[in-house]
């Protein structure tokens, strides 16, 4: 890496007696900041990391906010000021066209500071020498008029492709297509139009020349574009769907023919900068990954001549003998840095935000299965058959790897009353029935938990909210206790018909009761279709396994 000569890295050795001179003192400091720039060029990368700014002050002047960037040699660029300019009057600004675009450009730079005077100079030279105390590290702003080539950016040629097309005075088109595709893939290439305010509208007419790639659709295959008569933008991004074929490891050449004009001049466009695009059997992360870190470390740390990140591109508007800031777009080719930890803390929103999406939705198919199980049961109430049976109140599901659920309410008649209205079984206890249920989940092995409701029967138990109390798991838990329910010493049953669809539901009641009937809620789950399908972490999923594994209840009346 002759360019940076970063490395190999070498340190001092000390020793008694030696002899320090100033090669010495800079090799020292020489040695941590080219490791820290080092790794800063390979482990963050290259661009604004935060701040910098540039707002148009006026019609003139633009100003740069304080800030930190990493240039592309890993030096830190620190701006500790906002800096107000004139633009005419900042390096590389040309007075003799008005009408185009600017790059506003930040470099890194040092500046010697603190003049002393040299006492070890004065001996050996008649006139007073001085010497610098201190090397500010610091930057430069300057304006660049020609727009950057696309393959001069970090990373640029990795990922993508990109190459000029066209390029007309300050009109240029691009395309940019992706380094890899996998067989079959549905893609997109964009073709860029780059132009200034002051440009005539433009006009492209262009048919794609590839391979191994055909048109998504018929729309895709001839594209027309025409600048709107009262735009104001100085960049129009046409995207380009496209599906590579069924052949694997396979280069091709993806070009475009056709014509761009530009108000009254006609541009010819030809195939000859064509990009091109593999067709890898492999994964395209992979392929990108290998291709990552297969570079050398004098690839990684390639860099220009003269580094510099472009913090605005700016558009003028020629006003007679002058010009006029219309527009300023901040950092226009995307050189950022961004924190490590800020993404993750991006990733953690985005699948939070997934995550609450789920369950809002959730929530409110429960209410409304809800609303229907209530509405079910009020129909079921007036019922006083042996089996009086509702159907399912609560169904999801129906796709595969995704369970599905359904649940309803059936009402089971007590028979064989004493003489005194009592009801009395022996010690192994008298057992009752439902009729068949159809649970609504089609053929096949399902899941059912049933349990009981609880409804006073006493004057006041509607006032209290008596009737709402539901128990789950063995009622026996709360026996001889204040939250015992009217009907103790009660078991549930289920029965399955794997083959009918349908399932019965039986209670066993032990002891003497004045009941009449019980009340029986279930519930049936039927596993997915495809286990390893289901979205891993589903909020459906937990949900129901949470109804199911709390449902079951008594209502007696």
């Amino acid at each position: 890496m002759k360019k940076s000569r970063y490395y190999p890295f070498e340190r001092n050795r000390y020793f008694y007696g030696k002899l320090l001179t100033v090669r010495d003192f800079e090799s020292e400091q020489k040695y941590f900041s080219d490791k820290r720039r080092l790794l800063n060029r390979l482990l963050y990368g290259t661009g604004v990391v935060t701040g910098l700014q540039v707002v148009a002050i006026d019609d003139k002047s633009v100003s740069v906010e304080m800030g930190a960037a990493f240039d592309a040699l890993g030096r830190e660029i620190i701006v500790p000021s906002p800096v107000t300019l004139k633009l005419s009057m900042v390096e590389g600004f040309t007075n003799n066209e008005y009408a185009k675009n600017v790059y506003l450009c930040i470099a890194y730079d040092e500046k010697g500071k603190e003049p002393v005077h040299a006492v070890a100079n004065s001996s050996v030279r008649s006139e007073e020498i001085s010497e610098y105390n201190r090397v500010l590290e610091s930057y430069r702003l300057f304006v660049r008029e020609e727009a950057p080539d696309p393959s001069s950016f970090p990373y640029a040629d990795l990922f993508e492709e990109t190459n000029v097309l066209a390029a007309d005075g300050p009109v240029r088109l691009l395309l940019t297509t992706p380094r890899y595709v996998n067989p079959g893939q549905l893609f997109e290439a964009r073709l860029k139009i780059e132009k200034t305010l002051q440009t005539p509208p433009v006009s492209l007419q262009f048919e794609l020349s590839a391979e191994h790639f055909e048109p998504a659709d018929e729309e895709h295959a001839h594209i027309v574009f025409r600048e709107p008569a009262d735009s104001q933008e100085t960049e129009y991004s046409i995207p380009v769907l496209l599906r590579a074929g069924s052949r694997s490891n396979v280069k091709s050449a993806l070009g475009i023919t056709g014509q761009l004009r530009i108000g009254d001049r006609q541009v010819s466009v030809e195939p000859s900068a064509a990009n091109t695009v593999f067709v890898a059997e492999e994964p395209v992360q992979k392929r990108l990954l290998d291709d990552y870190y297969n570079r050398t470390i004098d690839q990684a740390m390639d860099a220009p001549s003269e580094p510099c990140i472009y913090l605005a591109k700016i558009g003028l508007l020629q006003m007679g003998p002058t010009y006029m800031i219309e527009k300023v777009e901040r950092v226009p080719f995307g050189e950022y840095v961004t924190n490590s930890s800020v993404l993750q803390r991006i990733g953690e929103l985005e699948r939070r935000a997934v995550t609450v999406a789920q369950k809002f939705e959730e929530s409110k198919a429960y209410a409304q299965a809800q609303k229907e199980l209530t509405a079910s049961e009020s129909a079921s109430a007036g019922q006083t058959a042996s089996a009086a049976e509702t159907k399912p109140a609560l169904a999801y599901g129906g796709q595969p790897g995704r369970e599905e659920v359904s649940s309803g309410v059936v009402e089971i008649e007590i028979k064989n009353v004493s003489r005194q209205g009592i009801i009395s079984f022996s010690k192994q206890g008298k057992s009752f029935f439902s009729g068949e249920i159809e649970h609504g989940l089609g053929e096949g092995n399902v899941y059912v938990t049933a349990g009981l409701e609880n409804s006073s029967v006493e004057p006041f138990g509607e006032m209290i909210n008596d009737s709402e109390q539901v128990y789950y798991g063995s009622v026996d838990v709360f026996k001889d206790s204040a939250y015992a329910p009217n009907l103790d010493n009660v078991s549930v049953g289920a029965l399955v018909y794997p083959k009918k669809g349908t399932l019965r539901i039986g209670v066993k009641v032990f002891g003497a009761t004045e009941a009449t009937r019980v009340r029986v809620r279930w519930w049936a789950m039927k596993k997915p279709l495809k286990a390893e399908s289901a979205p891993a972490g589903g909020a459906l999923s937990e949900l129901t396994s949470a109804r199911l594994e709390a449902a079951a209840g008594i209502d007696e009346q």
